[in-house]
């Protein structure tokens, strides 16, 4: 199971990041997950929104450049040693993660990573043949 994932550039200036929160707010969208890389110059915002294509079309429309992905979101447990349990299990199958980004579910002893991998497909296989938790997306916007 993928799910979709909004990448947004921004110039690396003081108020953008507010401008994009509050512009999705505004629209209603909830942002259920997210990362920010940057440079001198720009940055890369990623999210995880309740509204994917509203997200996209709101923030087009306010002048910022947005691109969607699909992304790979798994529940691994709250514990040492589990994230290592994951990649390794990803190294293991050839896969090589272009990016991750993680948060911990509410009242839980769990956490959920967010993975973009070179080959997504090949990613799922390997999730497959483990007991590793492959989160829809419908169920990661509950979370």
């Amino acid at each position: 199971m993928k799910t979709n994932q909004i990448s947004v550039f921004i110039e690396n200036r003081s108020g953008r990041l507010a401008k994009i929160t509050t512009t999705l707010g505004n629209a209603g969208i909830n942002i259920r997950a997210m990362s920010l890389a940057d440079t001198s110059d720009f940055g890369i915002l990623r999210l995880i929104v309740s509204n994917t294509e509203k997200a996209k079309k709101t923030l087009q429309d306010h002048g910022f450049t947005v691109r969607v992905s699909e992304v790979i979101a798994v529940a691994i447990p709250d514990a040492p040693g589990a994230l290592g349990n994951l990649l390794s299990i990803m190294e293991h199958s050839g896969l090589n993660v272009e990016y991750m980004y993680a948060f911990i579910k509410k009242n839980t002893d769990q956490a959920i990573i967010i993975f973009y991998f070179d080959d997504s497909d090949k990613a799922l296989a390997a999730l497959s043949e483990t007991d590793i938790n492959v989160i829809g997306e419908e169920t990661l916007l509950l979370m």
